[in-house]
């Protein structure tokens, strides 16, 4: 199974940071459009998603981990990702977890879906939608490199979005803007 979705151009923009081989936790994977792409890119990729079929189809390029984040019990305990990516998906009784996940000078890179968006479709229920500055109060502390929040084409929605570096670590090599 191979997803029709486009990879993010947030994570487009940004995985130029990663370090050669990074560890990178997708969580609520989803068909799997990133953790293609970056197991392409040569990371090595753990896939989180409570859809066992979905995660079937990406079991040549990643470790698949089938669990459900909202009811059962944090599956990846004592486990650290050079970046964790959580796209189009919010619960958030997991930002502990998801935080803790990322190693000292690891990346978190989310974009998720924001107040604003129900007069564009779904999600439209206010405990699926970010508030303004919700992103960055969650990476309060962390180094916030990038934050985005406002209305995106094709198709239209409302999302907010943020890339922070855990602090700790070395700094990263490549220069923080990509290159044009």
């Amino acid at each position: 199974m191979h997803s029709s979705s486009p990879v993010s151009d947030w994570v487009l923009r940004w995985q130029h940071l990663l370090p050669a081989r990074a560890r990178v936790l997708d969580l609520a994977c989803g068909s799997g459009r990133h953790v293609r792409y970056l197991a392409q890119q040569g990371h090595v990729v753990t896939a989180v998603d409570r859809d066992a079929q979905a995660l079937a189809g990406l079991s040549d390029c990643a470790t698949c981990v089938v669990a459900d984040l909202e009811e059962g019990p944090w599956p990846l305990p004592g486990q650290g990702f050079d970046l964790v990516l959580v796209t189009n998906y919010l619960w958030r009784p997991l930002w502990p977890q998801i935080l803790d996940s990322v190693v000292p000078g690891g990346w978190l890179l989310h974009e998720t879906f924001a107040q604003g968006n129900a007069a564009y479709g779904r999600p439209a229920r206010a405990q699926f939608l970010l508030a303004p500055g919700e992103l960055l109060q969650v990476c309060a502390g962390w180094h916030i490199v990038a934050f985005e929040h406002g209305l995106l084409p094709q198709p239209m929605r409302v999302v907010q979005r943020v890339l922070a570096r855990r602090p700790g670590g070395e700094v990263p090599p490549a220069p923080l803007l990509p290159l044009s």
